[in-house]
């Protein structure tokens, strides 16, 4: 008689999912540390009994200082470069350093640490060198389908710039889109031997509530998730654009358009295969991403497939990005910012027709 093994899933918001995976690596591993600002309580507060009341952007460190103390839960100084440069040189030494930074605008600041240190000091040693850290990047803005969770952080608080990072050889970056993806990212990144940027949507974090087993678990990086099966059209997808790209396939479902949803969850290195396989299937490609047009993993996508799998299309690529403009601070002007789903739906008809 086989044994029945009961596995315990309970729904999460994406910012918790993020903070059971830090937390069952801590565990885990003593080497694992933790460091940002204001991830365990700004210094100011903790006269008031608040050590424990903000745990970061998206409040996925809350909690990580009262179970491991402030040895291995930092809050840092107000000062990128100095803080993602001391977590380079103490994944050097053997420590695996999980680094937060508010917003992913304000890389310009530790820039040089992660273009010229940590990306390449693994290949400039000849792999003598290793460096096992973690990056957590918030990005993006409200937009129209998220009206009810805040928005308004201005130009400067608001942009999608992973296609900089995943530029950069030495780098891994992933982009989870649900709490399940969100976990098992994490501990993948974690437990990676390389530097890992994790891109977590700011208006995810208590959005996307999913089922998430209890237990660790991993999801390899570098590989895409078919999210939905179709055979008309690929609708390729990044981060929080895969919810719009599902909200639109069931949308054309009902017009008898058939769209397969690809979540392409890993930047660098890009999977490229289930692209591509997917659209010999559908011979037919819209590239949904948040980020502005130039240079963008949407046009990277889309040259891609067109390089490689041309004589499957039967249409031309589209893409669906955010404007060639900075993100605007006017609550009626961010909801017309980002991509829509009536953007989406309609270069979908126009391919399928």
């Amino acid at each position: 008689m086989t044994e029945q093994v009961a596995i315990a899933i309970r729904e999460l918001t994406f910012s918790q999912a993020i903070n059971e995976a830090i937390r069952l690596e801590m565990r885990r591993d003593p080497n694992v540390i933790v460091m940002g600002e204001d991830i365990a309580g700004a210094a100011g507060r903790a006269h008031l009994g608040m050590v424990d009341a903000w745990g970061g952007t998206l409040r996925a460190t809350r909690g990580l200082i009262t179970e491991f103390g402030a040895q291995r839960v930092l809050d840092t100084p107000i000062s990128e470069m100095g803080f993602v440069g001391a977590a380079v040189g103490a994944a050097m030494t053997g420590l695996r350093p999980i680094v937060e930074i508010m917003f992913v605008d304000l890389i310009g600041c530790c820039f040089d640490q992660l273009l010229n240190q940590a990306s390449k000091m693994h290949y400039m040693t000849g792999g003598q060198v290793a460096v096992p850290m973690v990056l957590r990047l918030p990005y993006g803005t409200r937009g129209s389908n998220l009206q009810n969770y805040g928005g308004g952080a201005g130009a400067q608080h608001s942009q999608t710039l992973y296609s900089l990072l995943a530029h950069i050889p030495g780098l891994k970056v992933v982009v989870p889109s649900t709490a399940y993806q969100a976990k098992g990212l994490m501990i993948s990144a974690v437990r990676d031997g390389g530097p890992v940027v994790v891109m977590e949507h700011k208006f995810l974090g208590s959005a996307a509530k999913g089922n998430v087993p209890e237990d660790s678990y991993t999801i390899p990086i570098g590989q895409a998730e078919i999210v939905r099966t179709g055979h008309d059209i690929t609708l390729c997808a990044i981060g929080r654009m895969t919810h719009l790209c599902l909200e639109v396939a069931s949308e054309l479902a009902a017009d008898g358009i058939s769209a397969e949803v690809i979540d392409v969850l890993t930047l660098a290195p890009l999977d490229e295969a289930t692209i591509l396989d997917s659209v010999k299937r559908t011979h037919r490609l819209v590239v949904v991403d948040e980020d502005t047009p130039t240079a963008s993993m949407a046009r990277d996508i889309a040259a891609r497939v067109a390089e490689k799998a041309f004589d499957w299309l039967d249409a031309p690529i589209k893409i669906v990005t955010a404007p060639e403009t900075p993100v605007p601070f006017a609550a009626v002007l961010e909801k017309l910012y980002v991509p829509t789903s009536a953007q989406v739906r309609c270069a979908a008809r126009e391919l399928v027709a």
